[in-house]
C-alpha cells in the first residue's frame, strides 16, 4: 500500500491495520520457523507497512 492511500485514512482504520499487520507478521513468523513459508519476501513488505502506518501515526499526533 502507498503512503498516498495511508495518508487518506483515518486514524482509526490505521490503528487497525497495524494490529492486522502485526497478526500477520506473527503468522509469517510462526510459518517460517515450521518452513511452511515459501515466499520470506512477504515479510519484508509487511514490516515496511508496519514503518509506514507508525510513521504516519506519529505524525498525525
Amino acid at each position: 500500500m502507498k503512503i498516498k492511500e495511508l495518508k487518506q485514512k483515518s486514524e482509526n482504520e490505521l490503528q487497525k491495520m497495524l494490529q492486522e499487520s502485526r497478526e500477520k507478521l506473527r503468522e509469517f513468523r510462526f510459518k517460517i520457523a515450521s518452513k511452511q513459508l515459501k515466499k520470506v519476501r512477504e515479510v519484508r513488505s509487511v514490516k515496511k507497512l508496519i514503518a509506514k502506518i507508525l510513521t504516519l501515526l506519529n505524525v498525525k499526533k
